[in-house]
């Protein structure tokens, strides 16, 4: 069982189900609504996923597309699209109480709209917490 919600705590949920894939998404509208250079998301069955505390909001970011977030804090939380997932919900996993308890992503997507500086982001100097001043 996995756990998750938003970051005022107003949103709970609970998956039942392994994730169908993880990939993180550069295209710019997910950029846009996350503040983030990416996102990532897993696919569960939507039967799978559980709210246990609040309700999301939703507005439609494309024809078909549905994103769901915290009214109060404005994390965001999932994304539906009958036409292009049926039966799936996708789950932002940085939502996640554990986010290494989810598969590792298998792929990033939407590469055509990556940030330049993103591409080599995995060669820069890592630091445990902030560098010294």
């Amino acid at each position: 069982m996995l756990t998750g919600g938003c970051h005022c705590g107003a949103i709970r949920y609970e998956v039942s189900g392994p994730a169908r894939r993880h990939s993180l998404c550069h295209c710019r509208d997910c950029r846009r609504s996350a503040g983030a250079p990416l996102v990532g998301w897993a696919a569960f069955r939507a039967d799978d996923i559980r709210l246990t505390t609040g309700t999301p909001r939703d507005y439609a970011s494309s024809a078909d597309g549905r994103r769901h977030f915290c009214e109060r804090c404005g994390t965001g939380l999932f994304y539906t699209n009958p036409i292009i997932f049926p039966g799936e919900i996708d789950l932002q996993t940085a939502t996640l109480d554990d986010p290494d308890a989810v598969i590792a992503p298998s792929a990033q997507i939407q590469v055509a709209d990556r940030i330049g500086w993103m591409k080599g982001a995995h060669a820069l100097p890592e630091f445990a917490r902030f560098p010294d001043a």
